[in-house]
């Protein structure tokens, strides 16, 4: 009786492991790179259609699932809908998004573009982050105008005008939640809009800019493919008595057919096909996509992979030869899972999948050069690629390049990995960096500080720099200031502020923010000695098995840091 009942729990073990394995089977094949790619061509004509009724408004990606669902984006944004998840909600100060705010003050308005997946007919950074965003900025524009009224009392004409715009009774600072945001979670939020509005405050904004350009308060409006309107009495954005924020869901919501068919082929629809694109979309990015989105959904089921992995290899080997940073990108298959089933499609690993991202993202190798300060910060580019401009270059980047303008001892290349491979990479690279920073900053050169994508660790790197070498100013003071004080998180959201405005592109990941400010914080007294590299002969740098070493000869010594 033992015997048989241990038969019949192992049989239906492998029943259940069976039904598993099918289930998962199906849902790959349903979750296919054809099928992702043609969702998100179906979305596409949506939000064209929705572009096409404000053709005035800039039309603005929500990284990085938005930037998949067209070809004629004029901006991105970074919103999270983990600052709107319920109980959890942030105003973030490190991604605060002003260059959107100005944009949408200067032309009227905007349209941002976003998805999500099955169950939402918007994300969360939509229904929630987005709008505390907008009531945050228009209370602080209130606020600081508001000051400035009782401040100064002899005010320009042109100043009078602006103060007394936004001081009007139609000036409004309300929190617009949509309908299906509950009364007791808007009242939660409500209660710590103050709090992020002197956050805002606080951590050095540039609000006199918000207010001299925006002209009406912002205001967020939601549309989806379940949005009724009606085309003949589409109001024009100018007409209305705020600044319109149209927040776009570009995926079709639940209730709508899965199984589609034409012609030619049948395919499962994705809603938010765009998300996750790691786990999908084999290298392929956006820019490359829609150059070739007619031929690939041409193609289809049957040849898409094929297709987007000659793409794939050919861009890369394209931007290989332009000194671009191009990785390869490996493929995991997956095996048969029964003798019945056939084999899944592939899903994409690679190693340095966010530079796959960043390059969608940011198509021009942009140099953004923070202030006065004689530091840039932009992507990595090599040969007769380089920077012109730049007098030496700090190199963040695993892969190594040749610079033709620099000297030898204007070269550093320090391969610093994310924070998601190595969780102290950043930290054990930033003594050296700021070493090699101020020796240059010190002698009035120009320093470039790139990376893969010109987004995260050369964005930590160069604020790192700032704190540990600049005043609250950004004027170069060899550590005085940060020898003196003590860096303060708060400080340092002054400083990645300070950055974000030049460098609007900037998306430091949290890991690599809070290695920044360990360092900074128990280092100090190692960091900047009292008179830093002041009688360098001979600053030489030599990479060998991946690691660098800067050798500095000082006299008769010979120093390795």
């Amino acid at each position: 009786m033992a015997a048989s009942a241990a038969a019949v729990a192992e049989l239906e073990e492998e029943r259940v492991t069976s039904i598993y394995r099918v289930a998962r089977s199906i849902k790959r094949k349903q979750n296919s790179l054809y099928n992702a790619l043609r969702s998100i061509y179906e979305d596409s004509i949506f939000v064209a259609e929705i572009a096409g009724l404000w053709p005035d408004l800039p039309l603005v990606a929500n990284l990085r699932c938005g930037l998949w669902y067209s070809p004629r984006f004029e901006a991105t944004c970074y919103f999270k809908s983990t600052d709107g998840h319920a109980n959890n909600w942030s105003f973030s100060t490190s991604r605060l998004n002003l260059h959107l705010a100005l944009l949408a003050g200067q032309r009227g308005g905007s349209i941002i573009v976003d998805s999500t997946r099955k169950g939402k007919r918007f994300p969360d950074s939509m229904s929630k982050t987005i709008p505390i965003w907008t009531c945050v900025l228009n209370r602080a524009i209130e606020r600081w105008l508001r000051r400035m009224r009782r401040q100064i009392q002899d005010l320009s004409i042109s100043s009078s005008e602006i103060v007394e715009r936004h001081n009007s009774p139609d000036w409004d600072c309300s929190l617009h939640l949509p309908l299906w945001v509950s009364n007791t979670e808007r009242a939660a939020i409500e209660d710590h809009i103050e709090e992020w509005t002197w956050q805002l405050e606080a951590c050095g904004a540039d609000i006199d800019s918000l207010a001299s350009i925006i002209q009406k308060p912002l205001r967020p409006l939601w549309i989806s493919q379940k949005t009724v309107i009606w085309l003949n009495e589409v109001p024009k954005y100018d007409s209305w008595d705020f600044t319109p924020i149209i927040l776009v869901s570009a995926s079709a919501s639940h209730g709508t057919i899965q199984q589609r068919s034409t012609s030619e082929f049948s395919w499962h629809y994705i809603p938010g096909a765009g998300d996750d694109e790691e786990s999908w979309a084999r290298g392929l990015h956006p820019t490359l996509f829609w150059k070739h989105a007619y031929n690939l959904i041409d193609s289809g089921p049957s040849m898409c992979n094929q297709n987007v992995s000659e793409l794939v290899e050919k861009d890369r080997v394209y931007r290989a030869q332009r000194g671009d940073f191009s990785p390869q990108v490996r493929i995991r298959t997956w095996k048969k899972l029964t003798n019945n089933i056939e084999q899944s499609c592939m899903s994409m690993t690679s190693e340095f999948s966010d530079s796959m991202s960043a390059k969608s993202s940011n198509s021009e190798r942009g140099l953004y050069w923070i202030g006065s300060t004689n530091a840039a910060v932009g992507t990595t580019v090599d040969g007769d690629n380089t920077y012109t401009c730049a007098d030496c270059i700090l190199n963040c980047d695993p892969k190594s390049i040749s610079p033709c303008s620099t000297s030898d001892d204007g070269y550093l290349h320090l391969p610093i990995l994310s924070s998601k491979l190595d969780r102290f990479s950043l930290m054990n690279s930033l003594h050296l960096a700021i070493r090699f920073a101020g020796w240059h900053l010190k002698r009035g050169k120009k320093l470039v500080i790139c990376c893969h994508n010109g987004e995260d660790i050369s964005i930590c790197v160069c604020l790192a720099i700032l704190a540990a070498l600049f005043d609250e100013e950004g004027c170069f003071d060899n550590g005085k200031l940060y020898m003196s004080t003590i860096i303060t998180k708060w400080e340092m959201r002054r400083r990645l502020v300070f950055i974000c405005k030049f460098a609007v592109n900037a998306r430091p990941s949290r890991g690599n923010l809070k290695q920044v400010y360990g360092f900074l914080r128990r280092e100090r007294e190692h960091l900047v000695p009292t008179d830093p590299v002041s009688d360098v002969d001979v600053l030489e740098q030599k990479s060998w098995a991946g690691e660098a070493e800067i050798v500095v000869s000082t006299g008769s010594d010979l120093l390795c840091l």
